[in-house]
């Protein structure tokens, strides 16, 4: 059968704890707070604005390190802005820093594996007669529904910062790359043939990406949560792929 036909139409931390503050690079766009809602949870932990010096284990300190940094890059540039400073905007320790994050490098893409795991959860849930198109919509849905305002928020901020650097793009794309992967294993677990698996997950990364850019753009912000439009531009790639021929 064609793969078309098969889719369906419808710083580092040394050990020293010294090293690592400048010979760090990376970003990733959408990662940032990936299970964040405003006032409710990121990456499955309470999430709190920082304000201040905080015990080094109180809940949220990984959230305000995300918020901190994104914040810090804003008004200083990613290269020029030191774990350090990091810590010190979050109102944490150096050493809590290194606790959460290798190196600054890993601190905005600390959801993918979430991310991840919502797209993949939601493709093994759905219905057994799905289509791949239709399993790929399924996670959508699980992912996007995790989506809340702070991700909104920070979006247009986080794409502006990855525009400046070629390595943080780089990094983006290599994230991209893993959320393909994962999506292509779930299919594949389904019963999904593996080019099919493969093109159908990388429709679905298109699709959450189109549609979170849409989402976090629109002007004067929306309400909307992110679900119609990642599932919106999900249809948007189904049709142009079938006029491919």
């Amino acid at each position: 059968m064609a793969v078309a036909e098969e889719l369906g139409d419808d710083g580092r931390a040394d050990q020293a704890g010294a090293a690592g503050d400048e010979d760090v690079h990376g970003i990733s766009c959408e990662v940032m707070g990936l299970m964040s809602h405003h006032a409710s949870t990121v990456m499955g932990q309470e999430c709190h604005r920082y304000a201040g010096a905080m015990a080094r284990w109180e809940p949220g300190a990984r959230e305000r390190l995300v918020l901190a940094a994104v914040d810090l890059f804003a008004e200083h540039g990613y290269d020029a802005t030191t774990v350090t400073q990091i810590a010190e905007r979050a109102g944490v320790t150096k050493s809590t820093f290194f606790r959460h994050f290798p190196d600054k490098r890993e601190l905005l893409v600390a959801g993918q594996e979430a991310l991840s795991r919502l797209l993949t959860d939601g493709i093994a849930e759905a219905p057994a007669g799905a289509t791949p198109l239709e399993a790929v919509a399924s996670g959508l849905e699980r992912a996007s529904g995790a989506m809340g305002p702070v991700n909104r928020e920070l979006g247009p901020r986080l794409k502006a910062v990855v525009a400046t650097s070629t390595e943080l793009q780089d990094r983006d794309a290599l994230k991209s790359v893993g959320l393909a992967a994962a999506m292509t294993a779930a299919l594949v677990a389904r019963g999904v043939p593996d080019p099919t698996a493969h093109l159908a997950a990388e429709l679905g990364v298109l699709a959450f990406k189109r549609g979170f850019a849409e989402w976090s753009e629109v002007e004067g912000g929306t309400e909307d949560p992110l679900t119609p439009y990642a599932l919106a531009a999900l249809d948007e790639l189904r049709a142009a792929s079938a006029s491919l021929g």
